[in-house]
């Protein structure tokens, strides 16, 4: 059951809740660094080690470097993390814990390489709240709480250290729906929107008009079509090509109880491959950075064979040409349909782990939720690099 309750969409957590829940903390003070996960040109969840090793087809393991963060960067990233606090109430505290900084190294300290990072802790509905509400016993979990602190955060941000540069969001799950709702209450229609990058909000459906750039969720923030493209927005759910969603599928669909109200209209989730906006191309290899031992976002599992008969012994694996992916739509589900290229003669890992798993039983319904950053954070990277290059240019 642990590894089903890892991360969760915001959406799936919008039905009815009980208001003012019992909260262990108080209304967080942002203007106070224990407030942040991660902040500039300080050492923290944002330091954490985002070394490498590149296995070749033939079994080669290549270590790779990471440079660390730019003090130099010439714009900002503000991330909001997915569920992932094991706190016993529905609403965590404002103590990070190894969940948090995990999440961290997995899904955002690598982001630091191209631009000045941020990262607030927040009192997030719980993987305990999580677990209540999917079997039947709810407890009380206020969202508004979650998506308050985060909207309190940025607006200190803005006060205190945007200085008018560009900014990325970035959040995944829970966190891509604060971000979705914070886009579409606090930057569209003011000034701040004009400051804005990019916003990669990923894990989450995001809705648009079929056949459509913009609308939906955002009235004025369309969905990214170039890779020097500023302004717009990387959304996307990922699925294995061989496991495509079943009709009861969360994910790559636009649900009736959104948290965001929708226009009329024949809606669809969006779905941009980050990877094909770099290449040029619908389907195109993705850069994966995956956890080498830990392919979730929380939780240990034992770690797969990348390479017949070696080692791998530092946190990620990056395997060029193993994964590709393109953008796929049904009647009922949009999504990144992951392909694997399992060769014989390939001396690395016919399979990536990703899927959740529950008593031996891969829950189709949930794709590869659990590493839909790491299955791109290296074609993310790569694009906030270009996105802010030409975000600064065009100043």
């Amino acid at each position: 059951m642990k590894r089903l309750l890892v991360a969760a969409a915001f959406a799936a957590l919008a039905g009815p809740a009980a208001a003012q829940p019992a909260s262990p903390s108080p209304t967080p003070d942002y203007t106070k660094a224990e407030t942040w996960l991660c902040l500039p040109g300080r050492a923290d969840a944002c330091s954490a080690d985002q070394t490498a090793t590149v296995v070749a087809a033939d079994g080669t393991l290549t270590r790779e470097a990471f440079a660390g963060p730019d003090a130099a960067a010439p714009i900002d990233c503000f991330y909001v993390y997915p569920t992932v606090s094991t706190d016993p109430t529905g609403n965590s505290d404002m103590t990070a814990n190894a969940p948090e900084n995990y999440v961290i190294a997995q899904q955002f300290a690598r982001f630091s390489s191209v631009c000045r990072p941020f990262a607030p802790l927040y009192r997030q509905v719980t993987l305990t709240a999580l677990r209540a509400f999917m079997t039947g016993q709810p407890i009380a979990a206020d969202r508004a709480m979650a998506y308050n602190d985060v909207r309190d955060a940025w607006r200190h941000y803005l006060a205190k250290h945007n200085n008018g540069r560009g900014v990325v969001l970035v959040g995944h799950s829970q966190g891509a729906g604060i971000l979705t709702a914070l886009l579409a209450a606090e930057i569209e229609g003011k000034p701040e929107h004009a400051r804005l990058v990019s916003a990669l909000v990923l894990g989450s459906n995001v809705a648009v008009p079929r056949g459509q750039k913009v609308g939906g969720h955002f009235r004025a923030t369309p969905l990214c079509e170039r890779a020097d493209q500023t302004g717009c927005v990387v959304a996307y759910v990922s699925f294995r090509d061989a496991i495509a969603p079943p009709a009861n599928a969360r994910f790559g669909t636009v649900q009736t109880n959104q948290a965001i109200p929708l226009p009329p209209g024949d809606m669809a989730a969006a779905c941009v491959n980050p990877a094909g906006l770099l290449a040029g191309a619908a389907e195109a290899p993705l850069h994966a950075y995956l956890g080498s031992g830990n392919s979730m976002i929380v939780g240990a599992l034992a770690p797969p064979a990348w390479a017949i008969g070696k080692t791998v012994d530092t946190p990620f694996v990056s395997a060029p040409g193993l994964l590709t992916a393109k953008c796929v739509s049904t009647p009922t589900h949009t999504y990144l349909s992951v392909h694997t290229d399992a060769i014989a003669a390939d001396a690395r890992t016919d399979t990536v782990p990703g899927d959740v798993v529950v008593g031996g039983q891969v829950q189709a319904d949930w794709g590869l939720h659990l590493i839909d950053v790491n299955l791109a954070m290296g074609d993310l990277v790569a694009l906030v690099k270009r996105q802010g290059a030409a975000y600064v240019a065009r100043r």
